[in-house]
């Protein structure tokens, strides 16, 4: 048994191989995030987009997901934080980080996405990239006539601070 590429340590015939054949449904988002995922390994895009929420499969390019799917190496899967979306919810939010590469290098798909309950399945509505947190300087600030702190012996004005 291989394990399955959703990185819930199960095997795929027991986690998200189910799923991708039709023959159960996920019963939480998370479940349903990390099947999608699995289906973008394994080139299963119709699940992809059987999964999509129906207010929004208009807009998918199937074609151009095929594409993404099979010129992609997939190299893992990060949940993140989940956010409701389990058993008795009608939503969920699930932020999660994928790991992959194509031509142009490693990439990572980081993504907080929405999932909608739908006559009794979980359903991807959609996605936005999460907000940068701002990153504050806690240490001391240098000022322009101290010696840089990169060491050059140099007034901070004449080297790195200008």
């Amino acid at each position: 048994m291989s394990e399955c590429p959703c990185g819930s340590g199960r095997p795929y015939s027991e986690c998200c191989e189910p799923y991708l054949k039709g023959d159960s449904t996920p019963a939480t988002a998370e479940q349903l995030m990390r099947s999608r995922y699995s289906a973008y390994v394994m080139g299963e895009v119709d699940y992809i987009h059987n999964t999509l929420h129906p207010d929004h499969r208009a807009d998918h390019d199937i074609d151009a997901a095929r594409k993404w799917s099979s010129d992609s190496e997939w190299m893992g899967l990060e949940i993140i934080a989940t956010s409701q979306g389990r058993y008795g919810d009608a939503n969920g939010v699930v932020e999660f980080r994928a790991t992959y590469r194509d031509r142009g290098g490693v990439h990572q798909a980081h993504e907080v996405s929405r999932f909608e309950m739908v006559d009794g399945r979980w359903m991807y509505v959609d996605g936005e990239m999460p907000k940068p947190e701002t990153v504050r300087n806690k240490g001391k600030k240098v000022g322009r006539n101290e010696p840089c702190p990169c060491g050059s012996g140099k007034k901070y004005k004449k080297c790195c601070g200008r």
